[in-house]
């Protein structure tokens, strides 16, 4: 999910089934104090769109997104916030695309040559003409309100709650040595992948065994430093909820990318301090009912620097479950 402006994704075709899913992006840069937005030329359609495509097997729509866009026009990037998705009916049925906001910094953007042989800068304003979907407008128009708003530069701050861990019941040794299940490690597997969506180059944990196994894969993928942080495991937060709720508003206080691992029954006072820096209405998209995320779940935050520490999205994911 998303901020309170895009939740009602689907308000045109209610209760439709989704026939097919893609994703994408708009890749935007600021140019001597001006927005400009890429167009890509599709040679099979003689189109002019945005990159995206098809949902691949084992892909989750960030994934997928991220994945285009590299392929397409050789960009791998984080996704920014997130855009309204659009949808039109194809051969199959209704179709839905993903979009998001994407920030590129140079200019060496290649085209695959197959499905893209040009690619143009321009401003919004032109690129509202030269689309040749006209539902194409849609997430562009968000773009640059969003712009005007100081609220498309961001950093996102990912909360997620560790993978499946063995049970209790059968675990008779320290708590915080409690490893994950067999289906725990996979989910722990496709939980890096999804991290990969916004690359933060920081992890903050709790030390016990489940939630370090769970960052695992990503950490060691993306060579991203690691932090442990006792207040963010259950016995310290079950005695000071104050203190993991400081973890927490340190990560505002830093202003860079992160993920921060922790447990169930933390999880209300974190989401409880995410809440302090958004809009109410944006607050009410946080989950609040028990168990808040499930195993491996994960909910970003995108905030922008410009409005004092401001969340100005909310997206809830889950990984792949093979």
């Amino acid at each position: 999910m998303s901020s309170d402006a895009l939740v009602a994704d689907q308000t045109d075709h209610p209760g439709e089934p989704v026939a097919v899913t893609a994703a994408g992006a708009i890749p935007w840069r600021v140019s001597k104090d001006r927005l400009e937005v890429l167009l890509i030329h599709r040679p099979r359609y003689d189109d002019w769109s945005w990159p995206k495509g098809k949902i691949d097997d084992g892909e989750t729509v960030p994934e997928c997104a991220v994945r285009e866009v590299r392929e397409e026009i050789g960009l791998d990037a984080p996704l920014g916030i997130p855009l309204p998705p659009i949808h039109y009916r194809v051969a199959s049925g209704l179709k839905v695309v993903h979009y998001w906001a994407v920030k590129v910094d140079g200019n060496g953007l290649v085209p695959d040559g197959k499905e893209v042989d040009s690619i143009m800068w321009c401003t919004p304003e032109k690129a509202a003409t030269l689309l040749s979907n006209p539902s194409d407008a849609k997430p562009l128009q968000y773009l640059r309100e969003a712009h005007e708003r100081g609220e498309l530069s961001t950093w996102p701050l990912v909360v997620l709650r560790h993978a499946k861990a063995k049970p209790r019941s059968s675990w008779t040794k320290a708590e915080g040595e409690r490893p994950l299940a067999v289906t725990g490690t996979r989910q722990a597997q496709a939980v890096g992948r999804l991290l990969q969506a916004w690359k933060p180059p920081r992890v903050v944990t709790s030390p016990w065994l489940r939630c370090v196994a769970t960052v695992a894969p990503y950490a060691k993928t993306a060579g991203a430093k690691v932090k442990m942080a006792e207040a963010l495991t259950e016995h310290r937060h079950e005695r000071s909820p104050k203190k993991t709720a400081a973890v927490i508003e340190s990560l505002f206080d830093k202003r860079r990318p992160v993920v921060v691992c922790t447990h169930r029954p933390a999880l209300p006072t974190v989401l409880g301090q995410l809440a302090k820096h958004m809009p109410a209405a944006l607050a009410k998209l946080l989950p609040s009912e028990e168990p808040y995320l499930s195993p491996g779940e994960l909910v970003v935050c995108h905030v922008a620097p410009g409005a004092k520490n401001k969340v100005v999205a909310v997206e809830q994911f889950r990984p792949f479950d093979d």
